[in-house]
């Protein structure tokens, strides 16, 4: 090995050795990370419209992850439908009534909002209308499968009233090939407030 190849060994390991636990976890994550974009023409506002959609087949986790979404967004003007859309996207296992009453009391004081902010070009300052067509970001980052073995499958959403992803859980029902919810509550934590509601804006 030559001098300079000796050299640049050592320096190699000694940039390895220094660099910083923030940017090697930064580099992790651009390395694990998944992103993919679902878009929807017209947002479905029953569970007829929800079928139609050409994802709708449930055989993409992060269709499934995006679908409950624009579930979720009908609530304020047809809770019903958004109940009817939503087991359609839990499958075996429907909301129970205590699901159906964690949604509802995450949508009082007209807080009809936040999941509106998971769509591309969305932001308080525009009270969270989102650019068209309709699109969702979805990702898989590096922990997403870590119980994949089990079936369950955990995509992040991006909310543009937040400072970091929230998750949705999925389970995949072999016999079908498709991907159901499992836990959809974090999509409904609170955001920071739109700008037409903040009295200190």
């Amino acid at each position: 090995m030559s001098f300079l190849d000796s050299f640049l060994k050592r320096l190699s390991g000694e940039i390895k050795k220094n660099v910083g636990s923030d940017i090697k976890d930064k580099l992790n994550k651009a390395v694990n990370e998944k992103q993919k974009k679902i878009v929807f023409e017209a947002l479905p506002t029953n569970a007829e419209e929800l079928k139609a959609l050409p994802f709708a087949d449930l055989r993409d986790p992060y269709a499934v992850a995006a679908m409950t979404v624009a579930a979720l967004c009908v609530f304020p003007k047809d809770r019903e439908a958004c109940y009817e859309m939503m087991n359609y996207l839990k499958g075996p296992r429907p909301l129970s009534q205590v699901d159906m009453s964690f949604i509802r009391d995450r949508f009082m004081d007209g807080v009809d909002y936040v999941p509106r902010s998971y769509f591309v070009g969305t932001s308080p300052d525009n009270d969270y209308s989102p650019s068209l067509p309709y699109t969702v970001n979805v990702l898989e980052l590096a922990h997403s499968r870590d119980q994949i073995g089990e079936g369950y499958l955990r995509l992040f959403i991006r909310s543009s009233g937040a400072d970091s992803e929230r998750f949705v859980v999925l389970r995949h029902k072999p016999s079908t090939d498709q991907w159901f919810v499992w836990q959809f509550e974090g999509l409904l934590s609170g955001i920071r407030q739109p700008k037409s509601k903040d009295e200190w804006a």
